[in-house]
């Protein structure tokens, strides 16, 4: 059976309580997006011009990785101004008229929320620098140095080095777990915290329908800012211990419902939270306590990472991804909510990391996309789509560190180089998990410069584009973008899917990735060979017994619809779900 084109489709969003849970999320990262002033930058009105690519895909939220005013140190995620918009992308009229478009398609839009740290631009920090007694002072991590002059702890930054810059006009430390512009703001002050939540309203007064929160369990930290355990051989040391889920935490995102969230229907909000535990997790999403209403974790995107750097990865084996995937769906089966995603503007392109896009216009290509989408979509939590996912973009070929533009990659390029790592080294880290794999312009046809902008791309498009394209893809009935949307189409159709149970069967084989969804008496089967070769299914009688008389709703083969034979080999990349 070919996928279904679920153009007729609307997005299927509700005012009930909990009705994220049959939504799929969009992510767009507007810097790449779309431009429509030539600048080489996507914008706000480029947005407007690719809703409608949105609407025929079927999506029910937006989610804008942050748009405010920004030196953009780091692409946005370093705000100067909350209430703004910068001027890159557009302005607060071009917003409203974004938000106004997609209310009117039936869509919501979830703005980025960026409060562990703020721009070192923002008035205030600016106040907080000025000096020691300044009233804005302890609205940041201030520490004066050891003895020596060092800084006050040995805690390394997300993005290289030491996470405190030394402030030449107090002589004083301010804490940066991220780059050195993005000063950490103080949750123990309870002013930060109401002007926090004053902004917060602010927006949802404008009509924004939630939250994605950034780093959000990151906020409450170990006020003595002790030294962590040192590494091995390294002069750092990881302090996520002392910052991750630290004391207040709850206290603070109960207290953020109160203010900001109770007696306002309709809304979704969304925890980043790396690092976090299956028992924080559930923590954090349990309905009775009133803090989020799903999380972002990060164990299943860690497991290829290295034991020091994600920048030295390796592939996983047959069934550790889907492994993972369990461990987290059996977990929270009773309490809790999670976000379903193998890719963002943080994360490498999962067809070229989790799949095998050797051939990027070949069959694994295509089908290894759209097997990694079906198993993600039919599990239990809510799943997002990052742009350009749903046509199986790829990594980009980036050639010389000039290519790259993140300062994440910059810095561990010029850190590695100094460890002794020779620049092929270093660049071989790069290509696999830079997060510029991820932000290179959405492809959408084959003009020049995929059709992105009529200027030059602040960052180069991927030369696939002449292959790879939602032109190329939009009419094709067995597409990558086709299959994403059969996948929407179904998740709106069956309350199975954000409803049901989840077990996963043993097929005999750790490559094939097959679960159930039962909800009263509807049953849906999905088996998916997460491998690039072939994998015969080797199941207890009682599955074959439970699935004779099967309906196959969505196969990634044309041509492999026939007999619903579940015991039938699965070609590489191979998915099929079953219904009954």
């Amino acid at each position: 059976m070919a996928p279904t084109d679920s153009t007729d489709d609307t997005a299927s969003t509700t005012t009930s309580p909990d009705w994220w849970k049959s939504a799929v999320v969009y992510q767009i990262y507007p810097r790449s997006f779309q431009d429509s002033n030539g600048d080489g930058i996507g914008d706000l009105p480029g947005i407007r011009r690719r809703l409608d690519h949105l609407e025929r895909l079927g999506v029910d939220v937006i989610w804008l990785s942050p748009i405010y005013r920004s030196p953009q140190a780091d692409n946005g995620y370093d705000i100067s101004d909350y209430q703004d918009i910068d001027p890159v992308f557009g302005t607060l009229d071009d917003f409203d008229a974004l938000l106004a478009d997609l209310h009117a398609r039936g869509m919501k839009l979830v703005m980025d929320l960026v409060v562990n740290h703020t721009s070192d631009e923002h008035p205030w920090f600016v106040e907080s620098r000025s000096s020691v007694d300044n009233p804005k002072r302890d609205w940041y991590w201030w520490r004066e140095p050891r003895a020596d002059g060092s800084p006050p702890n040995n805690w390394e930054s997300f993005f290289s080095g030491p996470v405190w810059q030394l402030d030449e006009t107090t002589g004083e430390y301010y804490l940066h777990l991220f780059d050195r512009k993005q000063p950490d703001l103080n949750w123990e002050n309870p002013d930060v915290r109401h002007a926090v939540y004053t902004m917060m309203r602010w927006w949802l007064d404008r009509g924004v329908d939630g939250f994605r929160m950034d780093v959000i369990n990151l906020i409450s930290k170990d006020p003595t800012l002790p030294d962590a355990a040192p590494l091995p051989g390294r002069a750092l040391a990881n302090g996520a211990p002392h910052y991750t889920s630290g004391p207040r935490m709850h206290e603070f995102l109960q207290e953020m419902h109160r203010e900001v969230f109770a007696g306002r229907d309709g809304l979704i909000t969304v925890g980043e939270t790396p690092g976090v535990t299956i028992e924080e997790a559930i923590r954090f999403t349990d309905p009775g306590r009133h803090e989020v209403d799903m999380v972002f974790q990060f164990e299943h995107v860690g497991l290829d990472h290295g034991p020091v750097t994600k920048f030295r990865s390796r592939r996983l084996q047959p069934g550790e991804l889907a492994a993972n995937l369990t461990h987290w769906q059996d977990a929270l089966a009773e309490t809790g909510w999670n976000s379903l995603y193998l890719e963002n503007h943080d994360q490498a392109r999962s067809v070229t990391r989790f799949g095998d896009d050797r051939s990027d216009h070949g069959a694994h290509w295509r089908t290894s996309a759209t097997a990694l989408a079906t198993m993600l979509h039919l599990q239990r939590g809510t799943p997002y789509v990052y742009q350009g996912q749903e046509i199986g973009m790829t990594n980009a070929p980036f050639a010389t560190i000039d290519d790259y533009r993140d300062v994440e990659s910059l810095n561990f390029y010029a850190e590695d180089l100094e460890s002794g790592s020779s620049p092929a080294e270093a660049l071989l880290g790069l290509s696999s998990m830079s997060r510029d794999n991820a932000r290179t312009p959405v492809q959408w046809d084959g003009s020049a410069h995929a059709g992105f902008t009529t200027g030059t791309p602040w960052i180069a498009v991927n030369p696939n584009a002449d292959r790879i394209t939602v032109a190329a893809q939009v009419d094709d009935p067995h597409s990558v973008l086709a299959h994403y949307r059969a996948l929407i189409a179904l998740r709106h159709a069956h309350p199975v899917i954000a409803d049901g149970s989840f077990e996963r069967l043993d097929a005999g084989d750790d490559a094939i990735f097959a679960f159930e969804r039962v909800l009263g008496d509807e049953r849906m089967l999905v088996v998916t060979n997460l491998s690039s070769d072939e994998r015969i299914p080797r199941f207890a009688s009682s599955v074959f017994e439970r699935w004779e008389d099967a309906e196959v709703l969505l196969t990634n083969l044309p041509g492999s619809e026939g007999a619903p034979d579940v015991a039938a080999p699965l070609a590489p990349w191979e998915a099929k779900v079953y219904s009954v």
